[in-house]
């Protein structure tokens, strides 16, 4: 990869390895978006209120706040690659949970499989961050880890993809009030057509995580690996984390982050519905869309930072989002043109670059928080970092409980929307509307982070160690 300051990004020596890791990237971020589409999947399928559905989350983002601090003390003790081996496998054992789940049409044996996959997913992205982080000179540390985390949009654009392609397309139309009238044969044979295509995607993906796993167990153990392994000295590490306000503020940060983006993208679908009157198929294209934003302000973030401090760029960004989050609150829906069949009004459109306002977020707070200290805190530092992701099990539930309590003190905030109940989507647009407050507080939080750190090195000058 490209020199910066006589040292490379990736040095050649660790060019495949890095390789390899980058397609983890695209893994956890292809199963993330995909189980963003098993809440309104779940909720219809199970016949569930948002609040239950919201389960899907609840376990999947609580892994990481279980998981993480133990893979980071399995790298301490066995190395990088011992990490992705486990987390892969944690995987593969999770996505397999998922058939007897079908088979009993269990809601809650799902939920099981889906904290497993997160705990596979969780060991991985502990274990791979700090990977990537040490794959070469400290100084091209934070750009390194910018360009790996840009494939990780891909995977979620794959994982939206595969969603919509093969489970939400294959919902079948019949609304909750329908299907309690049907006959139980009847429902039972469309509840089984829909979770095995629920099942299809992740069953499937277990044969990449397995050809992965093969290349990490029979290749040869670095110089990088065997750094990362060897006793530590906790007291010590905890010392320099304590004294360390980039890093637990940032833990804080990261919190706020991770909440904002998967409560915001698990409602995108919703919000499109109830606003725009399309079909869930239909909402999953609109999602698709804000992760092309994603992708693409990434990757024009990412070459931004070579010139432009990160701190300072974050905070532009968060502020942008703030205001996008105003926007999809209180802008009315007005459709101003049709595209592809779908129509757009502006608190859509605010919606959608809300995605591309938040894309340099994950990456930029991790390598400030971890910028400048000291390399025996990493592993356990950046396992802070990955257990912060439990904001997703936070924030996802506060605002589906916004969204389903048509009388919450929330709705004061935008009076002059409908409050009439719909039955089917179980919200109001009210309520629908009140909710976004969330990602608002949630950006105000990162952009309180980037200003206070703006002063910081820019770009690939962030020294780690």
């Amino acid at each position: 990869m490209k020199e910066e300051k006589g040292h490379p990004v990736v040095p050649r020596q660790f060019l495949t390895v890095f390789a390899a890791l980058v397609s983890c990237f695209a893994l956890w971020g292809l199963l993330n978006n995909m189980t963003d589409n098993l809440v309104p999947a779940f909720q219809k399928i199970f016949m569930t209120s948002q609040s239950t559905a919201g389960y899907v989350q609840i376990s999947f983002y609580g892994a990481y706040s279980v998981i993480a601090i133990f893979a980071s003390l399995l790298v301490q003790k066995a190395g990088y690659r011992c990490g992705v081996l486990v987390g892969l496998g944690v995987y593969v054992i999770g996505a397999l949970l998922y058939v007897p789940a079908c088979i009993a049409q269990s809601f809650w044996l799902y939920i099981a499989g889906i904290f497993i996959v997160a705990g596979g997913c969780a060991v991985l992205e502990t274990t791979c961050n700090p990977y990537v982080l040490a794959l070469g000179d400290p100084s091209t540390a934070v750009r390194r880890l910018n360009f790996a985390q840009m494939f990780n949009p891909v995977g979620s654009l794959a994982g939206i993809l595969l969603a919509q392609q093969l489970i939400l397309a294959n919902l079948n139309p019949a609304t909750a009030d329908e299907r309690a009238a049907m006959a139980p044969d009847a429902l039972n044979a469309i509840v089984n057509r829909e979770l095995f295509w629920v099942c299809v995607p992740y069953v499937g993906l277990c044969a990449i995580a397995a050809a992965i796993w093969m290349f990490f167990f029979f290749s040869k153990r670095s110089s990088v690996d065997e750094a990362a392994a060897g006793p530590a000295d906790f007291k010590a590490i905890i010392s320099i984390l304590a004294h360390s306000p980039k890093w637990y503020l940032g833990v804080v940060a990261q919190v706020f982050y991770v909440g904002v983006q998967i409560a915001a993208w698990t409602w995108m679908n919703v919000y499109c519905q109830k606003e725009l009157g399309v079909t869930p198929k239909d909402g999953a294209t609109y999602y698709l869309i804000a992760i092309v934003a994603f992708i693409a302000c990434r990757w024009v973030a990412t070459f931004a930072m070579k010139y432009v401090n990160p701190a300072a760029l974050m905070a532009v960004f968060a502020a942008a989002a703030v205001c996008c989050s105003l926007g999809v609150m209180y802008i009315p829906t007005r459709v101003i043109f049709v595209a592809g069949g779908l129509p757009f009004s502006w608190n859509v459109i605010c919606l959608i670059a809300m995605s591309g306002f938040m894309s340099l977020m994950f990456p930029t707070i991790y390598g400030i928080a971890l910028g400048g200290i000291d390399q025996r805190a990493h592993k356990i530092g950046a396992a802070g970092l990955i257990m912060a992701i439990v904001g997703g099990a936070l924030l996802t539930p506060w605002m589906a409980a916004i969204i389903g309590d048509a009388s919450s003190v929330w709705t004061r905030l935008v009076p002059m929307f409908s409050a009439e109940w719909d039955t089917n989507l179980k919200l109001s647009q009210m309520s629908l509307r009140a909710s976004f407050v969330v990602p608002a507080i949630c950006f105000a939080v990162v952009l309180a982070y980037a200003l206070a750190f703006r002063g910081g090195s820019a770009g690939g000058r962030n020294r780690h160690g």
